[in-house]
């Protein structure tokens, strides 16, 4: 195992070698592990990771600070930098850990890199911790959308849409399968004014209900980039009733088709009528006058 490939990807050269095999070994390899070392380096992670993210957003609030830290150090965000490392070639783990590919952990790889960020410190100091951990994280804040990250579907879904001035949308369980410990949630997410219907599922109903947030949340972007507002045609009276789950759908006759309505004859319209009918004919519907004749 060739340990100076990975000095070299981390940009640090460790003055104690011992320090960077401590860092490495799981628990599960032998007494002299990396759990204590770990403790130590979540602590300058978070301490790092915050003074990065104070420096670069200088007009963002505490608590979307807060946010934005606590998801660039989770397990998952510490596991894909891990995986970029390739720190499984370097790990030392017990036999039985080996076996059930321990390796591959996401919770061992993502313990592990912590451990080397205290290792580093004990190795170097606070410094040496903080440009190993800047140079890991830089290529990531450079992609981080801050109004977003660590906001769920269905947070995102209701914030873009209310930006919209779109009422928010409706959820619904549509039916749910298998067995009532492994169940699956079906959830039907409908957005009525754009006339979107998706469905997500998940392991419950709020996993469900995220599943068919995020569909709908693509759906509706592809909506309004296809349709902006203000061009938008209403939505026609068929898919509102089928939106309402009316079976009896009536057809709209066409603006071209339409009955034009009737106007009242013009004054002058009315008296060419009247010199126009023949003096003995009455108008219909009134009797004939009666015809008087001169008797001798």
């Amino acid at each position: 195992m060739d340990l100076t490939l990975l000095q070299n990807r981390l940009g640090h050269t460790f003055k104690d070698a011992a320090l960077l095999q401590q860092a490495l070994t799981h628990r599960s390899h032998s007494s002299l592990h990396n759990e204590r070392l770990e403790f130590l380096g979540d602590s300058i992670l978070n301490c790092v990771v915050a003074s990065l993210l104070f420096e670069r957003y200088t007009k963002i609030d505490e608590g979307d600070l807060s946010r934005l830290r606590a998801n660039l150090v989770k397990q998952q965000s510490l596991y894909e930098i891990a995986q970029k490392l390739e720190l499984s070639h370097f790990l030392r783990l017990g036999e039985g850990e080996l076996k059930s590919g321990g390796f591959r952990r996401p919770s061992i790889l993502a313990d592990t890199l912590e451990a080397l960020f205290g290792a580093v410190f004990l190795d170097a100091g606070f410094e040496a911790a903080r440009k190993v951990i800047r140079t890991l994280y830089i290529s990531i804040l450079d992609t981080v959308d801050p109004k977003t990250l660590g906001k769920d579907a269905k947070t995102l879904l209701q914030e873009f849409l209310q930006g919209k001035k779109i009422a928010l949308p409706q959820y619904n369980v549509v039916a749910t399968h298998g067995a009532a410990h492994n169940q699956e949630f079906e959830i039907e997410c409908l957005v009525p004014k754009l006339d979107i219907q998706v469905f997500g599922t998940g392991g419950s109903r709020r996993a469900g209900e995220q599943a068919a947030a995020k569909l709908a949340l693509e759906a509706v972007q592809k909506a309004l980039t296809k349709s902006p507002a203000g061009t938008r045609k209403s939505r026609p009276r068929a898919s509102q009733l089928k939106l309402a789950g009316i079976a009896t759908v009536q057809a709209e006759l066409p603006i071209d088709d339409a009955v034009p309505e009737r106007t009242a004859p013009s004054h002058s319209e009315a008296s060419q009528k009247q010199t126009a009918q023949p003096a003995d004919e009455a108008t219909p519907g009134q009797p004939l006058a009666p015809t008087h004749t001169k008797t001798a």
